[in-house]
């Protein structure tokens, strides 16, 4: 099996070299059911569940009774916020709950080597050496993601200690800022071209058995 590599480059876009990628993560078949089930479930998370509707007991009036049982022809009826009435309660209408579904921990770990494997097969994957930016701007952050070739929606994932790189990023509508424990299983299918650094690339692959923050969440470009 041919060795797995990503190009190197420095912080300017200019290729330096190659880096190889760890088979444990990107060089596996993807499993496309367990994705399909791992993203549905964070998307399932990611709902707010807050919708409501009054039932005839939350709609406000309709103690008494609107007209006799019997002897008027016409239909019985005891309160007009029976859910048949306009204006009355709703007939099993939703409440807030909440759309959470429980994934296996061995689910979201192939799930996210999949997504990884799949993304390295496509070629998506970049690695920046490192960030050599004295001040955050996002011009030099926009100029880095052309000199590599990219152009669509970009996942860029840097060390909680790279500041400046994470404030030039920020302001790109097209890019998800994330952390290597924090990567999910969506935000690598959304992207379509992922950016590590050397360090961060390294600290995936030194986990033996890499596995996702317990709150998975999807975020979306611009929140």
């Amino acid at each position: 099996m041919a060795e797995l590599t990503a190009p190197l480059y420095s912080s300017s876009g200019e290729v330096v070299g190659s880096v190889p990628l760890d088979p444990a993560l990107f060089g596996l078949v993807p499993n496309l059911d367990v994705l399909h089930q791992v993203v549905t479930a964070q998307l399932a998370g990611a709902r707010a569940g807050t919708q409501s509707t009054k039932t005839r007991g939350d709609v406000r009036g309709g103690g008494r009774k609107p007209w006799k049982q019997k002897g008027l022809g016409r239909a019985r009826q005891g309160s007009i916020r029976s859910p048949q009435w306009s204006g009355g309660g709703v007939a099993h209408g939703p409440k807030p709950r909440s759309y959470e579904q429980r994934t296996p921990k061995k689910m979201k770990r192939l799930a996210l080597r999949s997504a990884l494997s799949a993304r390295a097969t496509e070629q998506a994957v970049h690695v920046v050496d490192s960030y050599q930016w004295t001040a955050p701007k996002t011009a030099q952050a926009r100029t880095l993601l052309q000199a590599i070739g990219i152009e669509g929606k970009v996942l860029v994932v840097l060390d909680t200690t790279d500041l400046t790189p994470f404030k030039s990023f920020a302001n790109l509508p097209q890019v998800v800022l994330s952390e290597p424990g924090q990567l999910t299983t969506y935000d690598i299918l959304w992207a379509a071209d992922l950016v590590f650094t050397s360090s961060t690339l390294e600290a995936l692959s030194a986990v033996e058995s890499y596995d996702v923050s317990e709150g998975d969440f999807v975020k979306e470009a611009g929140e």
